[in-house]
């Protein structure tokens, strides 16, 4: 009988659903049919397997094809069931043997003379053959790829003649090298360094403390006072990723059809969207959904300078992926979950003039140009930091330069190990069971807690984050009990909510 069948595997987000192509060859007018639910780019595939299988030195066979993707229901795209449809037809016209393609699975696209050209989005696919423990051919060019995950089953393919071969058992293809060398995780290049920050000595604590613990932070200041310089410094405070944690990473980043340099596999992302991105960038979509800014921001930080300028409705799309840690995409022809746990540092000026000292605008519109942020995605913040102008002389006058990163980093690094020594995750994702728990508070201390909350008339979240902050405080300075200096040090980092306090009290 005139039938093969060939494994490949389709891209639904993060996850590489497994695909059976069936071909047929059956007698009447040449003809090739294409059905299984394919998109505009898999019907195309049909032009560019003849000609690549004529231009191979193969016979096309002048028959009826009948080519089925299944499962039927689910919508294929892309281009990289060109392959696996052309050995279909190779072996259903007994071109290279059947019982070749026994646990193998074929992933990839063709050229028109045959050569097997690059896809993106292959890394969830050779995680997932990994699960199988199956024989994976992908092209060449995908070899990055194969290495970041290490699976030995991995055979690379760079033209159909080569690939004819390999299943005639005539020639081996090669696969990745036996004796991967990791990156070092301990041995990043840092291209800037906290010390180089002049003054801010609060903001820079107020940075350490937000790595610490993995939390929100706002700051807040007049232009030209360092709030990007001190954002961009985070990433050189934060410990690398582990493996499962950087193929997360990387798995997010092939599915955006980005390219992840081996060297950058375990460090962290940070993603720094411009102010006029839409919705859709920042949390994900389109007909095709992919991960947006948030995604491709997880286990990493999302910048975001001059928040204030974000459209209000943009901003508010981020408070459930920022609660739950992941973002539900919906369309009609997928539902799709990617993965968002990240942390949000933003930079912003206290008023439309820049600054609220001596200020051309009045308390109005400042009022309004606060009100741009609403009180929920305010509410998602732990930390809120003034970075105010630097005094007279301090860019003239020499001063220790301070600490540096790596040393900061070394704190941060130990107060993160005894988080997840105590409770298993870090402290902005403890729950309020666990702060009772585990958090070391004084009832008193609680208490005095609950009276300044009430007192700046803050949420009960803000009660919870305000404890968390208090916590990796004490953390930091390796403190079993959470006291009430540390209580109060966490109420200082509350910039925003003086200055809307400010703003009632002026009229």
């Amino acid at each position: 009988m005139a039938i093969a069948c060939v494994a490949t595997r389709a891209s639904k987000g993060v996850e590489a659903p497994s695909v059976t192509v069936e071909v047929h060859l059956s007698n009447g007018l040449p003809a090739f049919n294409l059905v299984g639910l394919p998109e505009t780019s898999v019907k195309e595939a049909k032009e560019r397997v003849r000609s690549a299988i004529i231009n191979a030195g193969f016979e096309f066979p002048m028959r009826r094809i009948t080519v089925n993707l299944a499962p039927a229901d689910l919508p294929k795209q892309g281009g990289r069931y060109d392959l696996p449809i052309a050995i279909g037809i190779l072996a259903a016209s007994k071109q290279v043997p059947k019982n070749s393609l026994k646990d193998h699975e074929f992933v990839g696209e063709l050229a028109l003379s045959g050569h097997i050209r690059h896809c993106h989005g292959l890394l969830p696919v050779i995680v997932d053959a990994r699960k199988q423990d199956t024989t994976l051919v992908i092209p060449l060019d995908n070899r990055d790829d194969a290495e970041l995950v290490g699976y030995q089953k991995v055979h690379f393919a760079c033209h159909l003649q080569t690939l004819s071969e390999y299943l005639h058992g005539q020639t081996p293809l090669p696969g990745i090298q036996t004796e991967l060398e990791w990156i070092d995780t301990e041995t990043q290049e840092h291209t800037s360094c906290m010390s180089e920050v002049i003054g801010q000595y609060q903001a820079k604590l107020g940075l350490e403390i937000a790595a610490a613990g993995n939390h929100n932070l706002l700051l807040l200041g007049p232009p030209g006072t360092g709030k990007s310089m001190l954002a961009s410094r985070m990433m050189q405070l934060l410990p690398p990723l582990s493996y499962d944690e950087a193929l997360e990473v990387a798995a997010l980043h092939s599915v955006a059809g980005m390219s992840l340099a081996p060297k950058q596999f375990y460090r962290r992302p940070f993603r720094n969207p411009h102010h006029t991105s839409s919705a859709i960038s920042l949390v994900g979509g389109g007909s095709n959904p992919k991960p947006g800014e948030i995604s491709l921001a997880h286990r990493g930080v999302l910048f975001l300078d001059e928040v204030v300028e974000f459209p209000r409705r943009v901003l508010d799309c981020l408070r459930e992926p920022m609660e739950s840690g992941e973002v539900v995409i919906s369309r009609a022809a997928a539902k799709l979950t990617f993965a968002s746990r990240f942390q949000l540092v933003a930079a912003m000026n206290p008023s439309p003039c820049g600054d609220v000292d001596n200020a051309r605008a009045t308390q109005d519109q400042i009022q309004r140009y606060l009100s741009r942020l609403s009180g929920p995605f305010l509410d998602r913040f732990d930390l809120t930091i003034e970075v105010p102008k630097l005094p007279a002389g301090a860019l003239t006058q020499k001063v220790d330069m301070g600490e540096t990163s790596e040393s900061i980093a070394i704190r941060v690094k130990s107060a993160r190990e005894l988080q997840l020594a105590r409770a298993g995750v870090l402290n902005s994702e403890l729950s309020g069971r666990q702060l009772q728990e585990s958090g070391g508070f004084e009832q008193s201390d609680l208490l005095f807690l609950e009276q300044s909350v009430n007192k700046l008339g803050l949420s009960v979240r803000s009660f919870h984050r305000l404890q968390r902050v208090a916590r990796t405080i004490a953390d930091l300075q390796h403190s079993k009990r959470v006291d009430r200096s540390h209580i109060a040090q966490a109420l200082g980092y509350r910039a925003m909510d003086r200055l809307l306090n400010s703003l009632k009290s002026a009229y």
